[in-house]
């Protein structure tokens, strides 16, 4: 039985941890494509503070292959129903596959994460029907070619033109317009300028109105200014987070729950001292 949840219940800064039961991710990939391990890895990360698990079967990094319906659903399912046999922590899915998104909320997942904005034909009925909240994200191009010259007029203008139409869409298709959440792509179709002003102009998306998930953790924007490798990113992966946390996302998404928590602990009581020394 999946747990029921909603956007409005969300406490600020909420963290997301990922869980890719995929074996080429970026990141994690063949790590957590073993359903025990998946289950205790979302177990683990929920006593370290995650509020959200996402859990995707098919990598979107850039140059992925897809990955069929069958494959998708092999991964993912065994893992949803493992964990909620165990926790009632909301469980998002990330997919693009409505024939995936149904059978994930069948299967226990409470959130649907697209990074398609629920485009893919039947999707966002899928979602109108569940009645779950669903997070829709920009990308140019697909995960096969996004990073193939990328261009905007203004990145910032584009994306949020694009997000608030398919906001649009979502709510005149029967989605309750409080549980909608955007995410602006970092690394989706974009160059690390691209991403770096995105990310700074993060308060102009936070005034549209709808909760922000924020999601660079490990990405090749952190590595590109630092230098690392994708095992070496945490502190500009926790740096990031808490930057965005102190901007007001509302979720952020991240490979380390336990160290990304402690972050955003720190943000939230210096904000908590900075209101109560301006009452």
């Amino acid at each position: 039985m999946r747990k029921r949840f909603s956007l409005t219940s969300l406490k600020p800064a909420t963290i997301m941890g990922v869980l890719n039961v995929t074996p080429d991710s970026f990141s994690d990939g063949g790590k957590f494509n073993n359903t025990d391990r998946a289950m205790n890895t979302a177990l683990r990360m929920e006593n370290q503070g995650a509020g959200i698990i996402d859990i995707g079967g098919e990598s979107t990094r850039p140059g992925a292959q897809a990955v069929s319906v069958e494959d998708e659903l092999a991964r993912v399912i065994p893992v949803i129903e493992s964990i909620r046999q165990k926790s009632d922590i909301p469980i998002s899915i990330d997919t693009s596959k409505p024939e995936v998104m149904s059978a994930a909320i069948n299967a226990g997942a409470s959130m649907i994460n697209d990074v398609n904005a629920l485009r893919a034909k039947g999707a966002i009925q899928v979602a109108a029907e569940a009645q779950v909240p669903v997070c829709i994200m920009h990308m140019q191009g697909n995960p096969r070619s996004m990073q193939t010259n990328p261009s905007y007029d203004d990145v910032t203008n584009d994306v949020i033109d694009f997000l608030l139409g398919r906001a649009d869409e979502c709510v005149s298709a029967g989605i309750n317009e409080r549980e909608i959440a955007l995410d602006p792509g970092f690394g989706f179709g974009k160059t690390v300028q691209h991403n770096y002003a995105l990310f700074a102009s993060l308060p102009r998306l936070l005034k549209l109105g709808y909760p922000v998930l924020v999601g660079v953790s490990r990405k090749s924007m952190i590595g590109a200014v630092t230098d690392k490798s994708t095992e070496q990113r945490l502190a500009g992966s926790i740096a990031a987070a808490t930057i965005a946390a102190e901007m007001g996302a509302h979720i952020i998404r991240v490979h380390d729950v336990d160290e990304t928590v402690d972050a955003v602990k720190v943000v939230g009581a210096i904000q908590q001292a900075k209101s109560q020394i301006e009452e």
